[in-house]
């Protein structure tokens, strides 16, 4: 199973819209399901899509998917790293409207080389990623861990408390 999550908070049209002519093009929406907000103005034709999922019916969906595809939203690549899933991620842009600002493809900027983050410029960048991920052609790397590396929470708490004293 291929999951689609674009966040709760906005529709994403465009990546639901390429991610149907997908489906449709390689014949798979058997396969996608999709989380893709109340307020989406498009509503695929080719794969199966909700406006919203509760937590746990949410996870269920990521837990059986073999990848996903998202926005560059920070929490979707957490999980997916956590998970060591392959992820693919198409930013929403300000100049396209769809965010505020284009945070999104900054976060895309910093991540698109760590292994598991399949990052498109594009939509036809996009379909391009989907094809590799679904004949499995992709490394996933090596995930993240549940907790913080130890050098962070180090550093947090010597801001919070101060640096350890010695002896």
């Amino acid at each position: 199973m291929i999951f689609l999550t674009v966040g709760t908070h906005e529709p994403f049209d465009r990546l639901v819209c390429c991610v149907d002519d997908w489906c449709a093009e390689r014949g798979c929406g058997d396969e996608v399901f999709g989380q893709i907000t109340a307020r989406a103005e498009y509503q695929p034709t080719h794969f199966q899509a909700v406006a919203s999922l509760d937590p746990s019916a949410y996870q269920e969906k990521f837990n059986a998917a073999d990848f996903i595809i998202s926005h560059a939203g920070m929490g979707s690549i957490i999980t997916a790293l956590s998970m060591k899933k392959p992820i693919a991620v198409l930013p929403r842009r300000g100049h396209l409207q769809e965010t505020r600002n284009d945070h999104q493809f900054a976060t895309v900027q910093r991540f698109q080389s760590r292994g598991g983050i399949f990052a498109a410029q594009d939509e036809a960048d996009l379909s391009k990623i989907l094809n590799r991920l679904a004949d499995g052609n992709v490394t996933v790397g090596q995930g993240i861990s549940s907790f913080a590396d130890e050098q962070l929470i180090a550093s947090v708490r010597d801001f919070i408390h101060g640096p350890a004293q010695t002896g």
